[in-house]
């Protein structure tokens, strides 16, 4: 690497101690997941993704692209991302009684996976999107930063995400996301929650698809539109799943 570059040597340097972390920590967890995805696919079921802010960009990872899965299905809320209005969107997640609302649009069942992303793990759309998943009885998985939600503070739910799901998985994020110290000045470069909630959400999707096969089962995985044959193969796919994804 560049002797030039110090912020991003720092950043680089961060990132792999953190996904370092990752997999030697949470790999049980990581697991879990993955055989509760390759349990829900093999009964048809649908694997759910939401996130509020920078965590929506997580719901649209695993959403129809290159070696993804195809019945994955993102839960995506405009007024919840940040392109119409920031500002209201950091307003709206903090706000109760929406996460019923968005879920009935999608009407997943008790066979279905939901992951849900949320770094601080308080805000109370993710929050409350995670009691209403349990309410139909969906197996959750929440992906967060658990040094982060213990000293967050609780919203209006009362309640922090890893207290909730089913299976937590701890993206080994500290407060506050960035990571990165800029001299003294006391603030931070460098967020890192969407690296490693990528990743986390890849592994788990891969090592699915990996177990899918050895059990048997050819798994449904998009192909880049610009290989050959990707057309005809996506095609089937998109019949099967454009059903029940409202975003295909």
């Amino acid at each position: 690497m560049a002797n030039d570059l110090i912020g991003a040597t720092q950043y680089f340097e961060k990132v792999r101690s953190i996904l370092d972390q990752v997999i030697q920590t949470q790999g049980a967890a990581i697991s879990d997941a993955a055989n509760a995805v390759a349990q829900t696919v093999n009964q048809g079921g649908a694997v759910y993704l939401f996130g509020t802010g920078h965590s929506h960009m997580l719901a649209e990872e695993g959403h129809y692209r290159a070696g993804g899965l195809a019945p994955v299905i993102p839960i995506l809320v405009s007024s919840l991302m940040l392109h119409e209005s920031a500002i209201n969107s950091g307003k709206l997640e903090r706000m109760p009684g929406l996460a019923a609302t968005i879920l009935s649009h999608y009407q997943p069942t008790a066979n279905d996976v939901m992951f849900i992303f949320s770094n601080s793990g308080v805000n109370a759309v993710p929050v409350e999107m995670a009691l209403e998943a349990k309410k139909i009885g969906m197996k959750v998985v929440g992906v967060l930063a658990v040094a982060y939600a213990k000293v967050a503070p609780l919203s209006v739910a009362g309640k922090r995400l890893n207290e909730i799901v089913d299976i937590v998985i701890d993206n080994q994020i500290q407060a506050g996301d960035a990571v990165v110290e800029i001299g003294n000045t006391g603030l931070h470069s460098g967020p890192a929650s969407t690296i490693a909630g990528a990743f986390i959400l890849n592994a788990i999707l891969t090592e699915a698809v990996c177990r899918l096969n050895v059990s048997g089962r050819e798994p449904s995985i998009y192909i880049s539109s610009n290989m050959l044959g990707a057309a005809e193969h996506n095609q089937g796919l998109l019949m099967r799943e454009k059903t029940r994804n409202p975003h295909l």
